[in-house]
């Protein structure tokens, strides 16, 4: 891919270093160097690896407060690098400043928002294979970079999302967790459709209400129960009957893969929410366990018809390790 033309892959704009995934081993091993060299390189000498823990922002809080503070990257420009210019290159570029700060005076140049989003810690620990009662940093971390977009979209390369698509499109989440992402992310789409197992309505109802009182009136996000292994345990002929949901524009996974068990039932989830050739899936991954990471991709590459690419850093470095961010299209045919 041309490092200078972004490809738009359905609602994703792909940074020029993005690649299709070709091979599950292959790309396992481009991504753990990856961060095996980001590590190495971001610690003193004498350590060896570093761990974030499992991903919890802050698992003994029952509310956490999440401030995203975001930046007008035309207001926070530098002028360094204009010093070594000719002196009429510097005026060159003292007045193309000029110019932008003009147009951007009716801007702020930060704006902070805070998110306050409740926690189950008492799930968390006496629930088994309870993930989704606490906030974790994946979805901060992408709350953090689509609302950067959207306050101050950029001007030189794309943003991750197409922001003018997004707004008529209908986004569902599959693991929403707390709700986290649908409250952050919300206001910039049509409709946003959170969905978790039946156990996490209750924890998403009350983060709804908290940050939307007058929710679900006069709101566009909405909360359904989803139970992967319920759909897939359901025949394909019977799971039009039970699993019922307008069309989804973008289908939205974030951190969801961390047990073997559960990617038959995610991969059946995410092919058939899917409509070919209009449904874009985006799966965000912190790296953990490699071969986790190995299956997922092995089994998705098997199902038919399916085209996935891994998003590039590109020159803004949008999440980049220990994150990894796939975009999927489904196609009609086998070809693509």
């Amino acid at each position: 891919m041309d490092s200078l033309h972004p490809t738009q892959k359905g609602l994703c704009n792909l940074p020029g270093d993005s690649e299709k995934v070709i091979d599950a081993d292959e790309e396992v091993f481009i991504l753990y160097t990856e961060l095996q060299a980001q590590d190495y390189q971001s610690l003193p000498s004498s350590t060896m690896t570093s761990f974030r823990g499992l991903g919890h922002v802050d698992s003994h809080q029952d509310i956490v407060f999440l401030k995203f503070p975001l930046i007008n990257p035309v207001a926070g420009s530098s002028s360094a690098s204009a010093a070594s210019n000719t002196s009429s290159e510097l005026e060159s570029s003292k007045s193309r400043r000029r110019a932008r700060k003009k147009r951007d005076t009716h801007r702020p140049d930060v704006i902070e928002l805070e998110i306050q989003i409740a926690q189950d810690k008492t799930s968390l620990r006496s629930r088994k294979g309870d993930t989704g009662s606490v906030v974790w940093r994946a979805s901060v971390d992408l709350a953090s970079a689509i609302l950067q977009d959207a306050h101050f979209p950029p001007s030189i390369h794309p943003s991750l999302l197409d922001l003018s698509k997004l707004r008529n499109a209908h986004v569902l989440e599959l693991g929403s967790g707390t709700g986290i992402l649908g409250v952050a992310l919300s206001p910039f789409v049509h409709r946003y459709t959170c969905t978790d197992v039946h156990d996490l309505m209750p924890l998403i109802h009350k983060n709804l209400v908290l940050n939307f009182p007058e929710w679900p009136h006069e709101c566009n996000i909405s909360l359904t129960a989803l139970d992967w292994t319920e759909l897939h345990r359901t025949s394909l002929s019977n799971r039009s009957r039970f699993f019922k949901f307008d069309p989804v524009d973008l289908l939205l996974i974030v951190d969801c893969i961390y047990h073997p068990s559960l990617i038959p039932p995610l991969l059946a989830t995410i092919d058939y929410m899917t409509i070919p050739d209009v449904t874009t899936v985006l799966v965000v991954v912190e790296l953990r366990a490699e071969d986790v990471i190995r299956e997922f991709l092995s089994c998705w590459l098997n199902v038919p018809a399916w085209e996935i690419w891994r998003i590039g850093n590109g020159e803004r470095d949008i999440m980049k390790r220990p994150y990894a961010i796939w975009v999927g299209i489904k196609h009609r045919s086998e070809t693509s």
